[in-house]
């Protein structure tokens, strides 16, 4: 038995080892000041994410939020396999406010009773791009609302992401399709 109990043991220190340390820094996370919900709901294209074990292969990647009747956030992501035309993939779940002063923390669940947190770290005026990560620093997301973003952008992204101490050269940039011409 106490060998069973030891293996368990090392096979979770092993676990916890492994995960990549993406935010070195021990200040806490402060998230933006207030988010217009309205605003925010829509369609967002990922640029860059740190690696996660759901979004495995996954290129031209999209959420979509929307209101539900009951309050809570319609959350729809689809992924393509292995490059921005391949086999779509979706996944729908549900977010809550959890800090309605701000809106800029939320509550996301895909299955059952399990949520995971959405902090919205940084947002430009115009709402054309997006910081969003959660308190350990594993997960993390550039969001645009269009495929791409300029290089001016994307040099405030990084600049954010560096004074927030995360290792930005640890995301990896989404592939997506070419934006359609009007």
């Amino acid at each position: 038995m106490r060998i069973v109990i030891a293996m368990v043991g090392l096979v979770a220190l092993l676990g916890c080892a492994s995960q990549p340390v993406n935010r070195v820094s021990t200040v806490p996370l402060e998230v933006e000041g207030a988010v217009d919900l309205n605003r925010y709901l829509g369609r967002w294209f990922e640029i860059a994410r740190f690696e996660n074990r759901f979004e495995r292969n996954c290129e031209g990647v999209t959420a979509d939020y929307s209101m539900r009747k009951d309050g809570l956030i319609r959350v729809e992501n689809t992924c393509r396999e292995g490059s921005p035309a391949g086999e779509e993939r979706k996944a729908v779940g549900r977010a809550k406010i959890v800090d309605p002063k701000t809106n800029a923390k939320l509550k996301v669940s895909f299955f059952g009773p399990f949520w995971g947190d959405y902090w919205i770290l940084d947002l430009t005026d115009d709402y054309s791009r997006s910081i969003v990560g959660e308190p350990s620093g594993r997960y993390l997301w550039i969001l645009s609302r269009s495929p791409t973003i300029t290089p001016q952008s994307r040099d405030e992204a990084m600049k954010k992401l560096a004074g927030l101490g995360y290792d930005v050269s640890r995301l990896y940039f989404t592939r997506q399709a070419p934006a359609a011409e009007p």
